[in-house]
């Protein structure tokens, strides 16, 4: 504690003499005169912050073993944010560069942490799109739908609008036939027990761990390829979090939309229903629940992901519930919308012609919230057994079976680094839908830098 302490007075004199001495060199520069005593001392602690971590990367580039194993994932962590700064400036560089002039605009107001974000979401979707073997009809049903949609557009569209959808289908059906020739990214299956191989193959390839190089991230407790339940469970855990999601935004957005519009009575029974739905915690409510859904799941005969699905999202529409409510009140009231009322307009026309265009930006920002939620929600049910079922791969429940090669941490880190992919995926999708969110709700809200 006397060191923390010394330390700390240390950084307090060291802070003293920073802000006197930029002082006494700037000639009292409005910048040091004014500056607080918090202020230089928050200079010192991030110098002093920085220079730690320059010190332990090197030590975890450190030739002894032991020294080096001990700063490993700092290294690790410190690689990957540089690597991922790096990546996320290309593609923003590219952006502003590559595209319509709407897009290079967004890339050019975009900072470079919503670039990251996008960058990582694009990285997902194709991850999740092309984990397994496309099938010939996905191609061929993709193919017509496009087609129908690009006469649409030929027909009844804009010019320049006809030239953007035309040139992003062609290029997502282009990137789908590609993908259809190479193959799926995993190089297994998901349930796959490879034949031959053994399990608890340690991460990390050492064979003198009980690695093995041809499977870098090792099997598992059964003999599956981690690296492709991995890649699977990109498929699967967003997949259906993303379903899930627009699942509570239909039934929340239209029910609070239908409150605000018609209110009186309606208004009332629907705000106390979620009232009530509300007051228990969310969590236990959907683990209770799923409980209950797993002894009906095996008479029924439906799959215990489809009860997951409808829990969640039912749990999740009263928050949406409530802010398309407070929305659609606020708008409701607009001169427009009398003015349409006057018109002889139905409801179905001031919802969906009137109040929702003017709902977006809000409930975009919700939408990606409210996936990080549902996200994280499915990842602890998974965690606990009632989430995602097996064969089927989930990065919950690998948390969850690959526990135990924490244990390698301390002399072995490459081996642990199993089930922290897993939990790194789910922490890094989170962030960066959240960085996503954030840039719209700057830009919605019309403030400036």
């Amino acid at each position: 504690m006397l060191w923390i302490a010394a330390t700390l007075i240390g950084m307090g004199a060291l802070a003293w003499a920073f802000r006197y001495a930029g002082q006494q060199i700037t000639n009292q520069a409005p910048k040091f005169r004014d500056m607080p005593f918090g202020v230089a001392y928050g200079y010192v602690l991030a110098a002093f912050c920085l220079g730690w971590l320059v010190w332990a990367y090197m030590q975890g580039r450190s030739s002894d073993l032991a020294t080096a194993n001990k700063f490993f994932f700092l290294r690790i962590g410190i690689e990957g944010f540089i690597i991922f700064a790096i990546a996320a400036y290309l593609f923003r560089l590219a952006g502003r560069s590559i595209g319509t002039a709407w897009t290079r605009k967004m890339f050019r107001e975009m900072p470079l942490t919503a670039a990251f974000g996008i960058l990582i979401i694009l990285i997902y979707a194709f991850v999740a799109i092309f984990a397994g073997q496309i099938p010939a009809k996905f191609i061929a049903y993709s193919a017509s739908l496009g087609l129908i949609l690009c006469i649409g557009l030929f027909l009844v569209g804009a010019p320049e609008k006809r030239v953007q959808a035309i040139g992003i289908v062609a290029v997502a059906f282009a990137l789908t036939l590609a993908m259809y020739f190479i193959g799926p990214i995993a190089p297994y299956g998901q349930e796959q027990i490879i034949p031959g191989v053994a399990a608890n193959i340690t991460p990390g390839g050492d064979p003198a761990l009980g690695g093995n190089p041809d499977f870098p991230l090792g099997t598992d407790q059964i003999g599956r390829d981690i690296l492709s339940r991995l890649i699977y469970g990109a498929q699967n855990t967003v997949g259906i979090a993303f379903a899930t999601t627009f699942l509570a935004f239909l039934l929340g957005g239209t029910f609070g939309f239908l409150a605000a519009t018609f209110g009186g009575w309606l208004d009332q029974i629907l705000s106390r229903m979620v009232d009530v739905l509300m007051a228990i915690p969310s969590l236990i409510f959907a683990l209770l629940l799923m409980t209950i859904a797993s002894v009906w799941a095996p008479r029924l005969g439906i799959p215990l992901t489809v009860f997951m699905v409808l829990i969640i999202a039912v749990i999740d529409s009263t928050r949406v519930f409530r802010l398309s409510r407070a929305v659609g009140q606020n708008i409701v009231v607009m001169d427009y919308i009398e003015a349409a009322k006057l018109r002889g307009e139905g409801f179905g026309y001031i919802i969906f012609k009137e109040i929702l265009p003017n709902a977006t930006a809000p409930l975009l920002a919700e939408f990606g919230l409210r996936f990080c939620f549902v996200f994280l929600t499915i990842a602890a049910l998974s965690f606990l057994g009632v989430g995602i079922q097996p064969p089927l791969a989930d990065w919950g429940t690998m948390v969850r079976d690959l526990a135990g090669f924490v244990n390698y941490a301390q002399f072995a880190p490459m081996a642990a680094t199993a089930p922290l992919l897993a939990a790194g995926a789910i922490a890094l999708l989170t962030v960066a839908v959240n960085f996503v969110v954030d840039w719209m709700l700057h830009k919605s809200s019309g403030l400036k830098e």
